[in-house]
């Protein structure tokens, strides 16, 4: 079974737009592969931080972080990710108990 994982970006301190130049090509060819091949399954950026939110499915936690770890942007040093695994949501069960 393929586990869920939740990754947000940090863009590492004291960077420019020309630091990022060189690599924003690969890392948009290499993230759009990921998308193409069912990896990646959703990516959005976030509204008031403009930081990149991406859900991927993978076999485990290990695999998820190795991928990305192969992006350019990491790779540079430019950006890290935080990790959420997430599994199903069980929260509707608790409006069906019955008072």
């Amino acid at each position: 079974m393929l586990g869920i994982f939740s990754f947000y970006e940090n863009e590492n301190p004291g960077l420019t737009n020309e630091d990022f130049k060189p690599h924003s090509s690969n890392e948009a060819k290499m993230v759009w592969d990921l998308y193409e091949k069912g990896i990646i399954r959703e990516i959005f950026f976030g509204q008031e931080e403009h930081n990149a939110h991406i859900i991927m499915e993978c076999e485990n936690k290990e695999v998820s972080q190795n991928i990305l770890a192969d992006l350019p942007l990491v790779k540079n040093k430019l950006i890290e990710f935080e990790l959420t695994t997430l599994v199903a949501y069980t929260g509707f069960s608790r409006l069906f108990l019955k008072s």
